[in-house]
């Protein structure tokens, strides 16, 4: 175990070293200056000189990196260009709240998806499968923000059950966490029913079946341990695609998360803010990944770390 670990943080710590790398290459290839942002439309060029060699981009691209990758390894992720604040403390203050939309949109999406699934998998080929199906793919291909705004529209301003916006509350955090779940709602159903479905076809449930075993109890007790496997590694990476998917989503409902941060960073070309927040993103990613490959063993003792 131990072994498997330290082999695991390892290769993590070499792909969170390449998502800085290929983040970072990226922000030369944006097609605007920063400096021109910071410093405004009249300001001169020696201003704008000035302000590029207070921000150290007057260095070549390489030395920039390394400056950069030194001072992340020591826990420091810059000064934005535009809050003129610490990053670290940026995210710091609005992950709690990215942290708890997240927490939502999983139980969302597992308490929409993973009921529809297993009734899709035993209803398989019938009007309630395919019902289910064209519901799942209607919820995919759905925009975050068209899902969004219509719960806005029908539960908040036409019925009032929910705040149009705002965070502290259960009733702030309903509509942007089911916005979320339906649209990961639909995969995991999707996925539920397939696993479902393979697993109903082995030998050992045609042996519970044929003693007579309840099929509620068939399907819970013996088919849904195995099937749930799959379910667990998209867990695992829902966790990262959580924590830099939901700028969209935040920027709907005026959640005051990381998302949110990350688009007022696009949108004045904070690349601090915006590096920041995909290592952050990167980092829940591989700990999501670990974490599922940890826990899967516990479900299926069959399964080995190696």
């Amino acid at each position: 175990m131990l072994r498997y670990l330290a082999r695991r943080l390892a290769a993590s710590a070499l792909i969170l070293l390449g998502v800085s790398m290929v983040t970072f290459c990226l922000t030369f290839m944006i097609p605007a200056d920063p400096v021109a942002m910071i410093a405004g439309r009249n300001s001169t060029a020696e201003v704008r000189e000035q302000i590029r060699h207070q921000l150290g981009l007057d260095r070549p691209p390489a030395e920039q990196y390394l400056h950069y990758v030194t001072h992340l390894a020591q826990g420091d992720f810059g000064r934005s260009y535009a809050r003129k604040s610490d990053v670290g403390e940026l995210i710091a203050s609005r992950l709690p709240a990215t942290l708890i939309l997240m927490l939502g949109a999983i139980i969302a999406e597992l308490a929409i998806g993973l009921p529809a699934g297993i009734y899709a998998a035993s209803r398989r080929g019938r009007a309630a499968d395919k019902t289910a199906m064209t519901l799942s793919f209607v919820t995919v291909s759905t925009p975050q923000f068209v899902l969004g705004l219509t719960l806005l529209y029908v539960f908040a301003y036409l019925l009032g059950w929910f705040p149009l916006s705002g965070y502290g509350s259960l009733s702030h955090l309903i509509l942007p966490a089911v916005t979320l779940g339906l649209a990961g709602g639909g995969w995991y159903s999707r996925m539920m029913r397939s696993s479902m479905i393979e697993v109903l076809r082995q030998d050992y449930i045609r042996t519970a079946r044929a003693k007579g075993m309840p099929e509620r109890r068939v399907i819970f007790r013996h088919a849904l341990r195995n099937a749930i496997l799959p379910v667990i590694a998209m867990i695992g990476l829902d966790v990262g695609i959580f924590m830099s998917g939901v700028v969209v989503v935040e920027n709907v409902f005026g959640w005051p998360g990381i998302g949110q941060l990350m688009w007022q960073a696009i949108q004045s070309l904070d690349i601090p803010i915006i590096m920041g927040v995909t290592t952050v993103a990167a980092c829940f990613i591989v700990l999501g990944n670990l974490i599922a490959d940890m826990i899967a063993p516990l479900i299926d003792p069959r399964i080995r770390l190696r």
